[in-house]
């Protein structure tokens, strides 16, 4: 089934591309959610005439993100742990406690968007990757102390 983008898609296009994708795909997912139309002669016709909108909608969101990275890579958050003996850590560090450090500072980032292979199991400073869109990353500093020092 032929569709059009109505947003950018990481694994199928940009806005505005007409792709060819799995009916049920098609179906169950991108046109129920908005994230599709049909291609069709008056949706591509519609489409054409909204390509500057989109085009312009897009370049705004992208600058919105890059201010976003920038201030993002100049943060530096300190997670207090509790530790045992020897500084071992009760748990875990995971990108729920990095994202709620990181909206206590005044920023609002989903925890889905911050990448980390494997929980922080240790004390020490990490850079930790956030992934805002696509194309643009922050490297966020992330301390984790123990909770006595604080």
């Amino acid at each position: 089934m032929e569709i059009i983008l109505k947003e950018t898609i990481p694994s199928l296009g940009k806005a505005g591309d007409m792709v060819k994708v799995a009916n049920g795909y098609a179906r169950n997912f991108l046109l129920p959610k908005g994230k599709a139309i049909f291609a069709n002669k008056k949706n591509m016709s519609q489409i054409e005439r909204q390509q500057a909108s989109i085009l312009a909608k897009a370049a705004k969101e992208r600058d919105e993100f890059d201010a976003l990275a920038t201030k993002l890579g100049d943060l530096e958050i300190s997670i207090p742990v509790r530790v045992g003996e020897m500084d071992r850590l009760y748990g875990s560090v995971t990108n729920l406690d990095i994202a709620n450090a990181i909206e206590s500072q005044g920023y609002s980032i989903d925890r889905k968007k911050i990448q980390m292979d494997e929980p922080i199991k240790a004390l020490g400073e990490f850079e930790v990757p956030v992934k805002l869109s696509p194309d643009v990353k922050a490297i966020v500093k992330v301390h984790v102390v123990p909770k006595e020092s604080l």
